[in-house]
């Protein structure tokens, strides 16, 4: 393999004392990091996506926008294909800014701030006025019945256990309330369900994301209320039990309109036929930029085949980049690119996505069906050595990847998510407060890195144990 160093980076190799005798893999990662954090696209890339673009909700005129950048950045990096899948997509607008009131017994009344939640039906032009009732579990409305809910607004206060250490795995505790809210309080006659926002800070921001509905279930409106409004709704309930709360939302699901994925690649030089997938969601929710949520993701994925690319890096299994449409109230994105993946008979020996915000890198999971992901961890795990110095220390084994690359795992793909630090992340997911300024630069840039120098060794060595690993000295 030859390599053509840019003069920075012979600069950044001169730093090495020749005693340390470091090895061609070694070279190569740190040529990596150094020219993505001296001369990295990702936040400039950012910064455009989120300004020239703006949030990207699916089936949305913002969406085809970004479909359009994104075809058109990846097409300035001279890959050797660049194309566009087509895929029809879901679209729900959210209509007029909503309304929500608090009106105490004594007729004090207090606007609060309202998110629709995707998918939710409108609250018809009057509104929706009634008494709450406040449930923290699916069960507490078993035992309330049908005699203490019907006619009034079901309230999910359930927050996300601080306790745990990994704020995936609190919000894993509490995300089932607001995308099942509805169609667990509609059979006991409630009129509309409200949550309480999925985020361990308290804030003034409430927080979107999609509700589901079942066909044989009545349809009642779904909506978020922020952390701090939750917290003095519920001590209001309890001086006052009997206060009503209005909310008015003119939301509505329109027909299914055409999108498409964004797909650039990289041919193999030697194993053209094994895929390396990377990438993330082009849509977002329609508040803030989705700066976090996925606008990072995407031009991580783009980062990784610039870098290649002004590396002069030739790599030896094909490697391409997906930027999916429509990850957050759908996954038909995923589902298309898995249904031409198998219809194609394509080989993805890897998939790698990006959908944890823009913080500093951890490491990685590594999952997929029981053998593979075996197989894979021992593999990946053998280059600690390699991630370490850039503070990549958690080599995982389990999960499946995320939300988009998870659709690839009946394949018999390697499935591996990027893995940055999450105690911020639910500060900004799905809200007004996801814009391109809460992103930080190098931290950003340091995740493309990563994600390229993992890409750089499974392209070099693959995932197999027959690998010869003498390579890597």
């Amino acid at each position: 393999m030859r390599y053509v160093y840019t003069p920075l980076i012979i600069f950044a190799l001169m730093s090495f004392s020749p005693k340390e005798n470091i090895s061609e893999d070694e070279a190569q990662i740190k040529s990596i990091f150094d020219q993505e954090l001296v001369e990295g696209k990702s936040h400039s890339h950012l910064k455009s996506l989120c300004y020239d673009v703006g949030n990207r909700l699916s089936g949305s005129a913002e969406a085809a926008k970004a479909v359009v950048w994104a075809k058109e950045k990846l097409e300035s990096l001279n890959l050797d294909r660049v194309y566009l899948q087509e895929v029809m997509v879901p679209y729900w607008v959210r209509g007029g800014k909503e309304k929500a009131m608090i009106t105490l017994s004594d007729g004090t009344k207090k606007a609060i701030p309202l998110l629709a939640l995707g998918g939710s039906v409108g609250t018809g032009k009057k509104g929706i006025e009634a008494e709450v009732i406040e449930v923290k579990q699916f069960e507490d409305l078993e035992k309330l019945g049908e005699d203490k809910i019907n006619g009034k607004i079901v309230f999910f206060n359930r927050p996300m256990n601080p306790t745990e250490i990994s704020t995936f795995k609190a919000y894993g505790g509490c995300v089932n309330q607001r995308y099942a809210g509805a169609m667990k309080a509609a059979p006991y006659g409630a009129v509309a369900m409200i949550v309480r926002s999925m985020n361990m800070k308290l804030d003034t921001f409430p927080h979107t994301g999609s509700m589901g509905y079942e066909d044989d279930v009545k349809k009642i409106p779904g909506a978020a209320i922020s952390t701090i409004h939750a917290e003095q709704l519920s001590k209001s309930l309890k001086k006052d039990p009997k206060l009503k709360f209005y909310l008015k939302m003119n939301c509505e699901t329109l027909p299914d309109v055409k999108s498409h994925n964004v797909i650039g690649e990289i041919k193999g030089t030697k194993y053209p036929d094994e895929i390396i997938v990377f990438g993330g969601h082009l849509d977002s929710w329609d508040v803030g930029h989705g700066a976090h949520d996925d606008g990072a993701g995407v031009v991580q994925a783009m980062e990784v085949l610039y870098l290649f690319k002004v590396l002069n890096i030739k790599p030896e299994r094909t490697i391409r980049c997906v930027l999916f449409m429509n990850e957050e109230n759908g996954g038909k994105g995923a589902d298309e690119y898995a249904k031409q993946a198998k219809m194609n008979g394509e080989k993805h020996i890897a998939a790698i996505e990006s959908d944890r915000g823009g913080f500093t890198p951890r490491g990685f999971t590594i999952g997929g069906n029981e053998n593979i992901a075996s197989q894979s961890y021992a593999a990946v795990d053998k280059w600690r050595h390699l991630l370490e110095p850039y503070y990549l220390h958690m080599i995982e084994e389990g999960g499946r990847g995320g939300a988009d690359v998870a659709k690839l795992h009946d394949q018999g793909t390697t499935l591996i998510g990027y893995i940055p630090d999450s105690q911020r992340y639910f500060d900004y997911h799905h809200t007004a407060a996801d814009v391109f300024e809460s992103v930080n630069k190098r931290e950003l840039e340091l995740g493309s890195a990563s994600i390229t120098a993992l890409v750089y060794l499974i392209s070099k060595y693959g995932l197999e144990e027959k690998v010869d690993r003498e390579k890597l000295r």
